[in-house]
């Protein structure tokens, strides 16, 4: 298989893969299952997944990137070669060109992480880019003209916000929360206020089915099951939206603070740019009304970007197609 160039959304969550030409290929979540006895990697992906909180003492299930960065270096390394043989082939002629997202907080340390891993996986060379610079390239905006462009992307462990202009960032900063935190906040809530235990996907699943940013006027239920922290058995209780607004209000404070705070450090030329054009906000931006929050909070338009959550991996897939342009402006590191 000829496959020269390859784009990843590596993300806390869930790694995209983008093959230019052929557009999104993989959509898995970041996690890895270890047998503890061997040391082995036992499933990655969709399949390691299925087992998170539902193994046994031998085999653990773990996210192997914290907040948008490696936290395991030898599991991350193992997942992207995992994804790289998926859709480039075990065997090879050549080694593609790989190119990774990462948080535009990031140090370099961490930056050089990624790169290192990459080449191990089995790339030929491993470029990095900024998550804010390929979701706004994704995202159709022009990033290399004179002006001021606003993108917000929530990702899984990170919300990323930056302003860009002539191809590169002008004011940027990540904050270190995201999807998970919001599921995990959901977790403490039912737990703190219903004495009911219940796990991140169930969590996962009641931000997706009611979760809104602003209270809802005609209020919605859902049955949630769980375990009973009193009794230890089974049980099962009605939640509403509204307290699912209220149980993640922290969180989404946490995220309007960001933004706010490269609103003040923006220059005054593109901060009316921005106020003009408003933001566009990209990944986990599916969260109901969360733009609205931000638009009544900030002052500033807000619009959600189209497919927000591919935002990411269509802009590694724009670069790499244009690869010679973009080396010049928005590349970090080989």
């Amino acid at each position: 298989m000829f496959i020269k160039k390859i784009g990843i959304d590596l993300g806390t969550a869930n790694t995209l893969v983008f093959l230019p030409g052929q557009g999104i290929v993989v959509n898995e979540p970041s996690v890895v299952a270890i047998s503890m006895t061997d040391n082995k990697v036992m499933a990655v992906g969709n399949e390691a997944k299925e087992m998170l909180g539902r193994t046994p003492e031998a085999i653990v299930a773990m996210r192997p990137l914290k907040d948008g960065v490696i936290a395991d270096y030898r599991i991350t390394e193992a997942m992207l070669r995992y994804f790289i043989n998926k859709v480039a082939g075990g065997f090879r002629l050549f080694r593609p060109e790989v190119m990774v997202s990462i948080p535009a907080g990031v140090t370099s340390t961490e930056r050089r992480a990624v790169v290192d891993a990459a080449v191990k996986a089995g790339a030929k060379t491993a470029y990095v880019v900024k998550e804010p610079v390929l979701a706004a390239i994704g995202a159709g905006i022009p990033i290399n003209s004179a002006a001021g462009n606003m993108i917000v992307d929530i990702g899984g462990g990170t919300s990323e916000v930056a302003i860009i202009s002539l191809g590169g960032v002008v004011a940027a900063t990540s904050a270190r929360v995201g999807g998970n935190k919001i599921d995990q906040a959901i977790a403490d809530f039912i737990k703190k206020k219903h004495g009911l235990a219940v796990g991140e996907r169930t969590a996962e699943e009641i931000k997706i089915a009611i979760g809104s940013a602003i209270p809802q006027v005609k209020d919605e239920f859902l049955e949630v099951r769980g375990r009973d922290l009193i009794a230890g058995l089974p049980k099962t209780i009605r939640i509403s939206a509204n307290e699912i607004t209220e149980a993640i209000q922290d969180e989404l404070r946490e995220i309007i603070n960001a933004i706010k705070k490269v609103l003040q450090e923006t220059p005054p030329e593109l901060a009316a740019d921005v106020i003009d054009k408003g933001m566009i906000l990209s990944g986990g931006a599916l969260l109901r009304h969360l733009d609205q929050l931000i638009t009544k909070t900030t002052g500033v338009p807000c619009y959600v970007a189209d497919d927000p959550l591919y935002c990411v991996v269509k802009g590694t897939g724009i670069v790499l197609e244009h690869l010679d342009m973009y080396k010049r402006t928005i590349m970090l590191a080989k």
